[in-house]
């Protein structure tokens, strides 16, 4: 899967996806990231990216040309890649989002806004708007490494084990991940449950189904 992220500010985008997992699904071959500078696309000597918007308002807004130029450059690189938007008013990310898109195993171009906004007309090259929650950020960069982070670590081979993804919180609905444990078996006078050193799995899978109900209930009621 070729991941190619639209920024302003490429710097800080590689050392997050050139990190732990994201780093090793690169060097296994299952995704390639390249990063594109919008300035690399900006207009005249100045390469300016940005101007005023119509109808007055403060902030500057991404220009049209740039954007577009930009977004028609990642496609020449993967046609069949899909273009996201990372935007408070695209659709909310979850979960359930993330599988479906590591399932197409299409490419992914993102283009991150910055400033007061961008031109609405990049819309029309925009196959999905995607938010990561009703909150303001100065620019998409940290969104469209959220994305990338829950999408790539479902594809196939790049967490260790085959069941990683399948136990961790929302991947069954709205439930969260179980507590665990590991050695030692008692610290600072908190011991592991006793189920767990049980040895009975049919046991221990009851109590898991119902600790991962008991936090939902917990943390989103």
């Amino acid at each position: 899967m070729k991941i190619q992220i639209i920024s302003l500010f490429p710097e800080m985008i590689s050392p997050v996806l050139e990190t732990s997992m994201l780093w090793k699904a690169q060097e296994k071959g299952i995704v390639e990231y390249r990063y594109i500078n919008l300035r690399d696309f900006g207009i005249g000597p100045r390469k300016t990216v940005d101007d005023t918007p119509y109808g007055g308002g403060d902030g500057m807004l991404l220009k049209p040309e740039p954007l577009f130029a930009a977004v028609e450059y990642a496609k020449s690189q993967d046609p069949d890649a899909l273009v996201y938007l990372m935007t408070p008013r695209g659709e909310r990310f979850i979960q359930r989002r993330a599988v479906d898109i590591a399932g197409e195993a299409k490419g992914m171009i993102f283009v991150c806004g910055r400033y007061e906004g961008y031109d609405e007309r990049i819309i029309s090259l925009v196959d999905r708007q995607i938010s990561i929650g009703d909150f303001v950020l100065t620019g998409g960069e940290l969104a469209a490494m959220t994305v990338v982070d829950a999408v790539v670590r479902l594809l196939p081979g790049v967490l260790g084990g085959a069941q990683s993804a399948e136990i961790e919180s929302f991947s069954h609905g709205d439930n969260l991940e179980f507590p665990q444990y590991t050695r030692p078996e008692t610290f600072r006078d908190m011991a592991v449950p006793e189920v767990l050193l049980s040895g009975n799995h049919a046991e221990i899978e009851r109590w898991r189904q119902a600790q991962s109900r008991a936090q939902h209930n917990k943390y989103k009621s």
